[in-house]
């Protein structure tokens, strides 16, 4: 038996395997495409916050050990909530599109101009915690509370709760539970394994999961893991028409995720802005956000259509 509510979970390898439902997005898109911001800054781990402790993930795969103050992956993440963030917004202005940000609630208090800018352009706030906290690591009653601070907090911040649930890397066991029992979401993106939402069981009742990436992810930048900004939207691109080709018969959906003090910087933002100009020319892609795409499953496709699968991821 796991620590807290339930005995450990089994793990679903087959999903719809062979029997791909045969998906019609709006418009006939071959593809949905969302696109995604993770909005993290002045939530992460830092001595400013109390925390005792250094967050990684800056601008390089470096971390000040812990008995000394990081100030200057402090300033990388503050590029993102200054001057990374806005740029990604204005950018999407140009081309009409509306994305999803993944948002620390205490990120959004600290910056209400950024919250504003979600707001005005009528992106989608998707709940990334209270804190950009390591859910894992919390015990079920911590958990449940984080939970229940961050949908406060976002509702404040953005005047509109978040339906939508994206964890820092991955879920506790007990996330997808306690997110049943708060109530108000209509899907969570706790998953990296399908082209398509599904519906899982939780409490004898289908909760929808919208597959997140780790594949086609900017954070790729801070891990050395690309050959560049070009080679990674190149990739991004060939997955895009790789999947459009596949939506002859079946439509998928892919995910780009992306982050303000990565992206935001203005080589990427050039790559970003290349690879959008060239999805938009496309004229068969359908850019929503997450909380769309959520929506349009739940009701063209629900699951007594396409059934609920088993496991826990």
């Amino acid at each position: 038996m796991m620590r807290g509510m339930t005995a450990l979970r089994g793990r679903d390898l087959v999903g719809y395997g062979r029997s791909v439902p045969v998906v019609e997005w709006p418009g006939g898109a071959s593809l949905a495409l969302s696109i995604v911001v993770n909005y993290e800054e002045g939530s992460e781990r830092s001595y400013e916050m109390g925390d005792g402790t250094n967050e990684g993930l800056g601008e390089m795969p470096r971390t000040v050990a812990g008995d000394f103050r990081d100030l200057a992956t402090e300033s990388v993440y503050e590029y993102g909530s200054r001057a990374g963030a806005h740029r990604l917004f204005r950018l999407f202005e140009q081309f009409g599109i509306r994305c999803t940000v993944f948002a620390a609630a205490v990120a959004l208090e600290r910056n209400p101009p950024v919250a504003s800018a979600i707001v005005d352009a009528g992106h989608e706030v998707c709940a990334h915690g209270w804190r950009w906290s390591e859910q894992w690591r919390l015990s079920v009653d911590e958990e449940r509370r984080q939970i229940g601070l961050a949908v406060g907090s976002i509702t404040q911040a953005c005047g509109t709760r978040p339906v939508g649930w994206y964890s820092r890397w991955m879920p506790s066991e007990h996330t997808r539970e306690l997110l049943a029992e708060e109530g108000g979401f209509i899907y969570d993106s706790d998953a990296y394994n399908d082209d398509l939402p599904y519906y899982v069981p939780v409490a004898d009742k289908p909760f929808l999961v919208v597959p997140y990436t780790l594949t086609h992810n900017d954070a790729r930048f801070a891990y050395g893991q690309t050959g560049g900004v070009g080679a990674f939207f190149a990739d991004c691109q060939q997955a895009v028409d790789y999947l459009r080709g596949e939506g002859g018969t079946a439509p998928r959906m892919m995910s780009l995720g992306l982050h303000a003090r990565w992206t935001g910087q203005a080589s990427r933002s050039a790559g970003l802005r290349d690879f959008l100009r060239a999805v938009q020319a496309r004229g068969d892609v359908w850019i929503a956000t997450r909380r769309e795409i959520a929506e349009w499953w739940w009701t063209h496709y629900p699951p007594e259509a396409v059934g609920v699968q088993h496991g826990y991821r």
